[in-house]
């Protein structure tokens, strides 16, 4: 998934001769506290909320200070993972998306971002969701999905938790069965944590909620 094809149907762009309190209308209205600013089709930079406040621009012209902005941006074809690792680096709710020639092609939110992972995750595909602890050194993919296809069942998704500080990892596993008894027992055979198993469609919206800034701390590692 490239970044084109991120880009938010809601969002439009802040226009330099804007003033600072129009801008915080719009970011209240897209529920957001940064949004792009563009001279005619060319992009000049991200403002946001803080810089509106601070610099005392809610009766001015956002242009008055373009040199402050933020001129973070990503390109059309740049891949999601690379989006998400940007945006979580830096802590913003928009980020910009331009063409070769620095033209403003349109803004990823947040928004848009977790809906997408929603969907590389499978949350609507019925199964469940087990939570493996494994130590660095002994994690192996193709020993787990060796386990999980030896019961017949199949890995709908996957991503790695690293535990701060620890060389310890969560694995979370979206199967596409909702009976994981004989996943569960094997791998635990194989001396395998299982740490935690989720069967009902809210405890897994719950856990995927819990570590969505988990997942995006990977995604930037």
């Amino acid at each position: 998934m490239l970044a084109n094809k991120l880009i938010s149907d809601v969002i439009t762009p802040v226009q330099s001769t804007d003033k600072g309190q129009k801008v915080l209308n719009s970011m209240d209205v897209y529920r957001v506290s940064h949004l792009p600013v563009v001279k005619g089709n060319n992009y000049l930079g991200l403002v946001s909320d803080k810089l509106i406040y601070d610099l005392n621009l809610l009766n001015e012209p956002v242009e008055k200070e373009a040199a402050k902005f933020n001129s973070t941006h990503v390109h059309e074809d740049q891949h999601i993972f690379e989006v998400a690792a940007l945006m979580y680096k830096l802590k913003l709710s928009v980020i910009t998306v331009v063409s070769a020639g620095h033209d403003y092609l349109g803004a990823i939110t947040l928004y848009d971002l977790a809906r997408r992972f929603a969907r590389f995750f499978s949350l609507q595909e019925v199964g469940g969701v087990i939570v493996l602890e494994v130590n660095e050194n002994d994690y192996s993919l193709a020993h787990i999905s060796q386990i999980v296809e030896n019961n017949d069942t199949k890995i709908l998704s996957s991503f790695m938790d690293r535990i701060p500080g620890t060389q310890t990892l969560d694995i979370i596993l979206k199967l596409d069965k909702e009976d994981l008894s004989p996943v569960i027992q094997t791998f635990m055979r194989y001396d395998y944590n299982v740490k935690g198993v989720y069967l009902d469609h809210s405890m897994l919206s719950d856990l995927y909620l819990d570590r969505y800034d988990q997942f995006m701390k990977f995604m930037n590692i």
